[in-house]
This record gives structure tokens, C-alpha cells and sequence, in this order.
């Protein structure tokens, strides 16, 4: 068996943004040349998440909506969190919804998605450098 490792950096420069980040994770395969296996993506941080879904704009604006509703970010003083000096409470609520990780079978050397699935990097206390773990096992 087979086992590739490779971080993807990303820096979102507002607070909350979703990146696709689909064509990354391919190029990963390519990369490691596995036929039939694993693909492991999971957010190395603790305010960002990996998740899959459609990528279309009006379900991003619902998901932002979506989120804000249940941990919105101000009051910031409503959260015990930010009594620490931070400022982040409702970006760990929200990683918690999203997910930290997703799994995809890798299939004839191709991502084995369903339709309209695609592989998003969701980040929810941006303005700095953060990681995304991509790992690949098979043959």
C-alpha cells in the first residue's frame, strides 16, 4: 500500500469565506498516483473546517446565513471563549457544524464523488495562514 501527505495552504482575507478546493485535492492525486484507495482532507485549525457539497453561490449565501444564525459572531462578550482575549467563540461553533474532515474513495485514479459534489475548504476566523491536510492512501 501506498501513502502520500501533502498540506494546502490557504489565507482567506476576510473572516469567513468558503474556497473549492476540488482541483487541489486532484492534483494531490495525480501527484501520488494512486489508482484505488483513500483521500483523507481534513482543516489542521480549530476554526476552519473541510466539507462537501454543491458549489453554487445562493447554498454558500445560505450556509453564511445559516451559521450566523446559530453562533453569530457579536455579541462577542456573549461567550466565555472570549473572555480569554479572543474574539473566535462563534468560529469554533461554526467548525463544529461544518466538520473538520471528509473522506472520498479514490476510484480508477479519479475522486469518487457523487453529482455536484466537490470539496470545499470553509474558514471562519480568517486574515491568516492556515492548513489543510491531505491525505491519500491505496495503490
Amino acid at each position: 500500500m501506498k501513502s502520500f501527505r501533502k498540506e494546502l495552504w490557504f489565507n482567506v482575507p476576510s473572516r469567513r469565506g468558503f474556497v473549492n478546493i476540488t482541483n487541489q485535492v486532484e492534483a494531490c492525486l495525480r501527484e501520488c498516483g494512486i489508482n484505488e484507495g483513500l483521500c483523507l482532507c481534513n482543516a489542521m485549525h480549530i476554526t476552519a473546517s473541510v466539507f462537501i457539497n454543491d458549489d453554487e453561490m445562493g447554498l454558500h449565501h445560505d450556509f453564511e446565513t445559516w451559521l450566523e444564525t446559530l453562533a453569530p459572531h457579536e455579541p462577542i462578550g456573549k461567550y466565555w471563549h472570549n473572555r480569554t482575549g479572543e474574539d473566535n467563540a462563534d468560529a469554533h461553533l461554526k467548525r463544529q457544524v461544518m466538520g473538520r474532515e471528509v473522506v472520498v474513495a479514490v476510484t480508477n485514479g479519479q475522486l469518487d464523488f457523487g453529482p455536484w459534489e466537490q470539496i470545499f475548504y470553509g474558514e471562519f476566523d480568517g486574515h491568516r495562514a492556515k492548513r489543510v491536510l491531505v491525505k491519500i492512501i491505496g495503490e
